[in-house]
């Protein structure tokens, strides 16, 4: 590839009725890097990914993949050019089994999945990959539980089989350790590494901890804007984004701010 950076945004501005909710973002992803977006709520993460995916459409600005201009382009096209993300709310099928799931997500890959005049042993053929997906998240023995019935973080592992049932070339995963305890997240970290070997991720993560043991650079965010970028130490040792996570603007409001800043702390 002959350009340095598989996705990048130029100067990306999204409005609301006068309200900025991304002001001016310029981000380079480089080919193969785990790549995080942080930042407080409200700073633009998710907002961001629905740009990058065209769930929103840009006020402004450009997005370029592999150096094409992608701007114009609708969702399912952004999707065929190998741009695939997964969702804070896990967006699996919830009466289906977990083997039914990624077959779906085969299906869908191959272009099948409105095929309904097919005998539906058509998919048999299909089994070995979900398997081998399944055995790929730890979910093998989970192959003919209804997914409703599986516990949380193993829903989120679900989903990533299916995501990268779709083969991504780039891969946008939204907040996939959110709502986990700890033994989850620590799994979920190394399904998210094996998942990176051979392409490029772009995550959105609260947890910062996740972040310092995952990610090769990181982009910070504050109300819509870039506040600073560069590896996890860098980033951490910035006294405007310790001052952003400790969310020092008289409110008191610390919440999610202060979890994240003990994050920070831990995470060093």
């Amino acid at each position: 590839m002959s350009e340095p950076y598989v996705l990048e945004t130029r100067n990306l501005i999204k409005e609301f009725k006068g309200f900025v909710a991304v002001n001016d973002v310029n981000l380079k992803i480089r080919q193969g890097d785990i790549h995080a977006l942080i930042g407080p709520n409200g700073a633009g993460k998710t907002t961001v990914f629905n740009l990058l995916t065209k769930f929103l459409i840009p006020t402004r600005g450009q997005i370029l993949y592999k150096g094409e201009d992608i701007t114009s382009l609708k969702s399912p096209a952004i999707a065929r050019k190998g741009i695939i993300r997964s969702f804070q709310i896990s967006a699996v099928f919830p009466h289906m089994t977990a083997l039914e799931n990624i077959r779906v997500a085969l299906q869908t890959a191959e272009g099948t999945s409105f095929s309904f005049w097919k005998s539906g042993t058509s998919l048999n053929k299909l089994n070995e990959r979900s398997m081998e997906l399944l055995e790929s998240v730890g979910l093998a023995e989970y192959a003919n539980t209804i997914t409703v019935e599986l516990a949380y973080g193993r829903k989120r592992a679900l989903e990533l089989a299916t995501t990268l049932a779709m083969e991504p070339e780039l891969l946008l995963l939204d907040e996939p350790t959110q709502g986990m305890g700890s033994e989850d997240v620590d799994r979920v970290v190394e399904l998210v590494r094996k998942a990176a070997q051979g392409r490029t991720v772009l995550m959105v993560e609260h947890n910062l901890s996740v972040v310092s043991k995952l990610c090769d650079r990181i982009t910070v965010l504050a109300q819509g804007a870039v506040l600073t970028e560069g590896d996890y130490q860098t980033v951490s040792a910035d006294p405007q984004v310790r001052e952003v996570y400790m969310g020092s603007d008289g409110s008191g409001e610390r919440g999610v701010a202060s979890a994240e800043d003990d994050n920070l702390e831990a995470a060093q």
